[in-house]
Order: C-alpha cells, then sequence, then structure tokens
C-alpha cells in the first residue's frame, strides 16, 4: 500500500510503511504494519495469517541454508560497522 494511497471505506489494509495513524489511507481504515517476509505472507493468503500458517508459509518458502543471511540485519549484534553504516546512506 502506498503512502498516498486512499482505499474504500472500513477497508483494512496491510502496509510496510513505517507510520500508521486513525484514518491514514481512508476513512475508517484499518491500517496493519509489518515486515516485507509478512506482506507477502498476507499477499499469499489475502488476509492476516494466524502464528501457524505464517510459519507454515514462510518454512516452505525460505531454505534452512538462507535463513542466516536474511535474518541477518534483524540482529544487529552480527552486523559489522561498515554494513550498518552502509544500511543508513
Amino acid at each position: 500500500m502506498g503512502n498516498q494511497a486512499a482505499v474504500k471505506q472500513n477497508a483494512w489494509v496491510f502496509s510496510t510503511s513505517t507510520r500508521n495513524f486513525d484514518n491514514r489511507l481512508g476513512k475508517g481504515s484499518q491500517v496493519y504494519l509489518g515486515s516485507a517476509e509478512l506482506a507477502a505472507v498476507v499477499a499469499l493468503k489475502g488476509k492476516l495469517p494466524t502464528a501457524e500458517e505464517y510459519l507454515t508459509i514462510v518454512k516452505d518458502k525460505i531454505k534452512p541454508e538462507m535463513t542466516d543471511d536474511i535474518y541477518k540485519y534483524l540482529n544487529f549484534n552480527k552486523v559489522s560497522k561498515e554494513e550498518l553504516v552502509a544500511m543508513v546512506e
């Protein structure tokens, strides 16, 4: 969902934006914020997934050998100073 978009009245929206407040995307809209990974699962399901649905989809789509690289940036203690600087530039 784009930051300037408007949705149908009382619609629910999933967004990877970093901001949320009442009626941000339309009158009565409910905006749920989350990661790009969760957004992909929402797109596949067409709804907010339960924890079980989320884990099943993510487990099937992400190869175990990829997880260290994928989740590395969620663990800032594992990221070098140079990588952190590059992320904010």
